[in-house]
């Protein structure tokens, strides 16, 4: 399960490198939940691809770089790697970490914190 769990977050992030809305609305649990570095989230699937229009409008060359994947058998899927974007706020060692349910992104969250498991 852990394979197809990572194949999704790599799927997501993905659909976040080319701005695709409608491929990450597919791949969003109803309940999605989005939570950005400060700690900040947005809940439900229509709120956040609402955000994610606003941020794509706001920074159109936004790019995440996975550099490894790990999974666990409870669906998170942790990864390791960098920002890319003209926007210097948004440039950086950068670590996620996806929760998947039934094929699924339950929750995305995004910190600098690289130390974090």
């Amino acid at each position: 399960m852990s394979a197809e769990h990572e194949e999704v977050v790599v799927a997501f992030n993905a659909a976040i490198n080319r701005r695709d809305l409608s491929a990450l609305a597919r791949l969003m649990d109803e309940g999605h939940r989005f939570i950005d570095k400060l700690g900040n989230s947005v809940d439900g699937k229509p709120a956040c691809v609402k955000a994610w229009r606003g941020f794509f409008d706001t920074f159109p060359d936004y790019q995440n770089i996975f550099d490894d994947l790990e999974s666990t058998r409870d669906g998170v899927v942790t990864a390791r790697g960098r920002s890319e974007c003209t926007a210097p706020e948004l440039v950086g060692p950068a670590y996620w970490r996806a929760v998947v349910l039934r094929g699924l992104v339950l929750e995305w969250q995004v910190s600098d914190d690289l130390t974090r498991p």
